[in-house]
């Protein structure tokens, strides 16, 4: 039986991000004939955190400042458990335990190891996005079958800049890709994706977003003039066309946590 833990950072919020997380499992489960059960962990309501008997654990993107929690008792708790996995992974002769963060767990993990800054973006990141591979990801494991550059969900207040070259070199990480280029816009671009050791990576987007249920999510009357009256209808036709394109996030969704799955199970 192959076990995995799913920590839920959402804090309560309404999200998709579970639904898909959740979605790809059960998918993977079935193409690959697999015994394959999960559990959730609420982490930041009930300071719920799983233990040291599971497989591999996906930790969740989620609402909020990445910044504010520090010292709060969730996130302490949840840094331990990582804390925990590191020497578990350390030790000679124990099976190795993957875990993937995924966008607002994935800024908490850059603040635990101290890799680099994480910062307030000057505006919202929202839509879909191309992803440019760096050196180390175009011969990282996450990525094979996907092009250079490759896209993305993007839905962030904050980012992940200026690295700290020593901390990357005494955690032995690598980072793996970097936002668009804005040739317009004189500013650092982003980290997206990071190494941190062999056994814990993570990504500032979301890999899990479901293109179909995007869509009807954002035919939603609603949801689509929430979108038209904050950014532009531009900005919601092109959400759209993008997710309608079978190159861009559903080759994505369909690569990114199969390939972790897989690489965690054969590690």
């Amino acid at each position: 039986m192959i076990r995995i833990a799913i920590l839920d950072l959402y804090e309560g919020h309404a999200n998709e991000g579970m639904r898909c997380i959740k979605q790809i499992i059960d998918q993977f489960k079935t193409d690959n004939n697999l015994p394959i059960v999960h559990d959730e962990f609420e982490v930041r309501l009930s300071n719920n955190v799983p233990d040291l008997s599971y497989d591999i654990y996906i930790s969740s993107g989620g609402p909020g400042s990445p910044l504010e929690s520090e010292d709060v008792e969730w996130e302490v708790n949840y840094f331990r458990f990582l804390e925990r996995l590191q020497r578990w992974n350390a030790e000679e002769g124990t099976r190795k335990k993957h875990v993937l963060f995924i966008c607002h767990s994935f800024q908490l993990a850059c603040r635990h190891f101290r890799i680099a800054q994480v910062a307030k973006r000057k505006s919202t990141a929202f839509g879909v996005f191309p992803v440019h591979l760096l050196p180390d990801g175009k011969n990282e494991r996450l990525f094979d079958g996907l092009p250079d550059p490759f896209y993305v969900v993007d839905s962030r207040d904050y980012q992940v800049i200026q690295p700290d070259m020593e901390q990357i070199k005494k955690h032995g990480a690598k980072i793996l890709c970097i936002e668009k280029e804005r040739p317009h816009v004189p500013l650092e671009r982003a980290i997206m994706s990071v190494r941190f050791n062999d056994y814990m990576v993570g990504v500032q987007f979301h890999p899990e977003a479901d293109a179909k249920g995007m869509l009807v999510h954002l035919e939603n009357p609603v949801k689509k003039q929430n979108i038209i009256e904050r950014y532009s209808f531009e900005k919601w036709q092109s959400i759209v066309e993008a997710l309608s394109n079978p190159e861009k996030i559903l080759w994505t969704y369909e690569t990114m946590l199969p390939n972790f799955l897989k690489n965690a199970m054969n590690s």
